[in-house]
């Protein structure tokens, strides 16, 4: 029972980041590690397929051996949270920034800081 719901919890993951891949602020990586996490749990076989994909697969084993994030994906994480801020601050104004700006300074000084 236990490996059919982390496969599912996998897939599900899978789904998001499928959906994250077209979107432009939604993230597609980290749902896929989330996926992978799930996938060892559940179902070693498509863990091993998104970790072999042409296109995600490496960044995923990167992350996976030595916690690297590529400095296009960090640019491009920054470009979003960046984006975000700025859209908060022109739609809802101050204090409300305040929060995207807060959850900017803490995981975009974490994600530049990871190895490239």
């Amino acid at each position: 029972m236990r490996r059919h719901l982390w496969t599912g919890a996998g897939l599900a993951f899978v789904g998001i980041g499928a959906v994250g891949a077209f979107l432009p602020l939604l993230p597609t990586v980290p749902f896929l590690l989330l996926a992978l996490f799930c996938f060892a749990r559940g179902n070693p076989a498509w863990e091993q397929r998104l970790l072999d994909h042409p296109k995600w697969g490496l960044p995923l084993r990167q992350w996976r051996e030595r916690r690297a994030i590529p400095r296009r994906a960090k640019k491009a994480a920054l470009l979003a949270m960046g984006i975000s801020v700025a859209v908060t601050a022109l739609t809802a104004g101050w204090p409300w920034v305040l929060v995207p700006a807060g959850v900017m300074a803490l995981s975009g000084t974490w994600i530049w800081t990871r190895a490239e």
